[in-house]
């Protein structure tokens, strides 16, 4: 374990309090981590946590292998790295996975433009629980290593392959290895449970507001809706994406 790190001009300090930005998480291609829980699942899964940072009088025991740098600063500059408002005097920098979907894939989730950073980890979470094989962020998604995107996923963040790529590029492509591509629209569609879903499906969600682009949805082989049968005008993309996830299980 290194000395305690006292001044804010250090370097590291300098280091990873840019890590709050994410043209800084990009260029270096690391992203900083919070929390017991959180550190834990990272340690544990297919991810690469190059540095622990501890708060002088942190107490907690997650088991920290010999290979990773550990960083001891005081609560000051803790509190300077930290992004969250209750900070539990542990944090990690973990390196971006260069991912790939897998080869085998059967179910994979398909985003368009999410913005809301909890609806976002939310869906990542779901993924995860329903077995989906890997999440496509397209173009206009909220940042996947924002850091409340990264606490939202409750780890989930470190067990799926995620891609942030052309949603216009990669549909095609999909098809083409035999993909069943479903979109989500209120218009032009049908209920959900009319249709059946055969493997290998992709699900395609959109943009809190304004749903999947019509140019997505024309590249869709269907496209389904959840009805509503009380007053409320629309369910939350979080919620409407676990239903769908779960009836494509």
């Amino acid at each position: 374990m290194d000395d305690l790190i006292t001044s804010k001009q250090n370097p590291k300090i300098k280091e990873w309090k840019k890590l709050k930005q994410k043209k800084e998480r990009y260029k270096t291609q690391r992203y900083l981590v919070e929390g017991e829980h959180l550190i834990e699942e990272a340690i544990q899964s297919n991810v690469t946590v190059e540095t622990i940072i501890i708060e002088e009088s942190y107490q907690g025991h997650v088991p920290i292998s010999s290979n990773i740098q550990i960083y001891t600063v005081t609560k000051t500059l803790f509190q300077e790295i930290s992004d969250t408002e209750s900070p539990q005097g542990i944090a990690g920098i973990v390196v971006m996975n260069a991912e790939e979907l897998p080869a085998e894939s059967q179910r994979i989730l398909l985003l368009d433009r999410i913005q809301d950073p909890g609806n976002l980890g939310t869906m990542i979470r779901t993924a995860d629980a329903a077995g989906f094989d890997a999440v496509v962020l397209g173009d206009g998604c909220v940042d996947l290593f924002n850091s409340k995107v990264i606490r939202s996923t409750q780890g989930s963040l470190f067990h799926l392959p995620f891609l942030q790529k052309s949603l216009e590029e990669i549909i095609p492509t999909l098809k083409k290895s035999g993909f069943q591509v479903w979109g989500t629209a209120l218009e032009n569609s049908s209920p959900y449970q009319e249709a059946t879903p055969t493997l290998p499906l992709a699900l395609l969600l959109g943009n809190e507001g304004a749903g999947v682009s019509k140019d997505l949805l024309e590249l869709t082989d269907h496209n389904v809706k959840i009805p509503i049968y009380g007053k409320a005008e629309s369910l939350n993309v979080s919620i409407a994406a676990a239903i769908l996830m779960y009836y494509v299980r």
